[in-house]
């Protein structure tokens, strides 16, 4: 068999199949200097490896392929070995099939990462043995050996990872909302969002698929076979979750159970609204009763990435939202704050329309700064709508937005793209940013001492 890509996803694969005796080869195009130590320990565990690019013979030469996330779907090296009949499988799909216990699975374009890991903790705090898995960080193929016959595993499912699986099927399946995302990959909505709605794909009658009834393009993909269950911020459900009033209520088997009241979630922002719903859903299918829930969700404190406080410095307070690395993602982080924004935008361009921020930027923002490969085509499509400054660097944007700020005024960086044009990855982002902030903060603090 052949992992390609040697990223998180596909050392894990390959160490995985070493382990199960498979014959394993590792095929990647960055040469040994840039993969770290994982070369001499995949070689120690039996796998062969092919550095430094990848060759037609070796994609021939194989019963099945696992391509790491990152590797499209139609590679060219894949469509030749599709085209000779050579199975190829997402991780994920892999994985499944050494799965024990139940399956959360949980997809979407924004809030995956909130929504699965506050399911993973409701899970938790109620006893059930549970594991955290799936893009949310710890590829679902290193947690198989952990799972037992009661383990309730929660996993984060991308498209890149939905788009090839063959019998993949979770006992409860999640499409949290539809927005445009990775269209440099997918190339069309239809295809972006086809490969979301895999998720429900094999399921079964005795299955649970849970929508977003606000969010019409979801609904759009709701499965005949899967029980269905809604949560809506917006309006009355048959069976789910939905906001009366301030109160959220689960609806199930025509009863009606009070959890709390809006007002106890403590994470900012409607979107943070609808993951609390949607997790709700999910953990009383589970089994878990709504007092625990609520309690749960009243202790949870937030992901790192996502709207993640960072610190107040002369009455200006500096959020990192990291993770929101498209559109619509930027658009909620600008709705949940009333107003007097600095925002920090730009990275590597995932073929998006940025003309949707001009209006929210136009009432919400009093400054952009732009970074990265992006800046160009951003600062064309927002033009008009509020002050600009190119930054270019995060460490001159974080600079220039605390010499601007005043008190009461927020600080975010929720850049609308990817972050590969000048970081490894979101997290490096955002770890970048807080580093930053903290060393302006330590700064302001030396200055007022001295002051003294």
């Amino acid at each position: 068999m052949l992992v390609v890509g040697l990223a998180r996803t596909g050392v894990a694969t390959a160490f995985f199949c070493a382990r199960h005796n498979a014959i394993v080869t590792a095929t990647e195009s960055r040469p040994e200097s840039e993969l770290g130590d994982a070369p001499s320990k995949l070689r120690e565990a039996g796998v062969t490896l092919e550095l430094g690019g990848h060759t037609e013979k070796t994609f021939l030469a194989q019963d099945l392929i696992i391509p790491s996330p990152g590797v499209p779907a139609d590679d060219p090296f894949l469509q030749t070995a599709r085209s000779k009949g050579i199975t190829i499988w997402s991780e994920i799909e892999l994985a499944y099939r050494f799965l024990e216990g139940k399956l959360i699975g949980i997809t979407g374009s924004n809030g995956k990462t909130t929504t699965t890991t506050l399911i993973h903790h409701i899970l938790k705090s109620a006893s059930v043995p549970t594991i955290l898995a799936g893009n949310v960080g710890t590829a679902l193929i290193s947690c198989v050996e952990e799972m037992k016959g009661d383990t309730i595993t929660v996993a984060e499912l991308s498209s890149f990872q939905l788009e090839l699986i063959e019998k993949f099927r979770p006992d409860i399946g999640l499409f949290l909302n539809l927005t445009p995302d990775h269209l440099d990959r997918h190339k069309t909505m239809e295809a972006y969002a086809g490969a979301k709605a895999r998720i429900f794909e094999n399921q079964t009658e005795l299955d649970a698929a849970v929508l977003n009834a606000d969010d019409p393009p979801t609904v759009h993909y709701a499965p005949k076979k899967p029980q269905l269950f809604w949560f809506s911020r917006k309006q009355p459900v048959q069976q789910g979750t939905c906001l009366r009033g301030d109160d959220i209520i689960i609806v199930h088997h025509a009863k009606e159970e009070f959890v709390m009241k809006r007002a106890d979630i403590p994470l900012a922002g409607a979107h943070n609204l609808e993951n609390v719903l949607a997790a709700v859903i999910a953990a009383r299918l589970a089994g878990v009763d709504a007092a625990t829930i609520a309690q749960a969700v009243r202790s949870f404190a937030g992901v790192e990435h996502r709207l993640e406080f960072v610190a107040e410095i002369a009455g200006v307070r500096y959020f990192n939202d990291s993770k929101a690395t498209n559109v619509d993602a930027t658009l909620k982080a600008l709705d949940a704050f009333p107003g007097r924004i600095l925002i920090i935008l730009g990275g590597k361009d995932k073929g998006s329309d940025y003309t949707v921020l001009q209006q929210p930027l136009r009432e919400k923002a009093i400054l952009v700064l732009l970074i990265g490969a992006a800046a160009d085509k951003i600062e064309k499509q927002i033009t008009g709508s509020v002050a600009i400054e190119r930054a270019v660097t995060l460490g001159r944007a974080v600079e220039i937005a605390a010499q601007a700020a005043q008190p009461g005024d927020i600080v975010v960086l929720a850049p609308a793209c990817a972050s590969f044009d000048q970081f490894q990855n979101y997290e490096h982002r955002g770890r970048v940013f807080k580093e930053l902030v903290h060393q302006l903060r330590a700064n302001s603090l030396r200055d007022l001492s001295s002051k003294e």
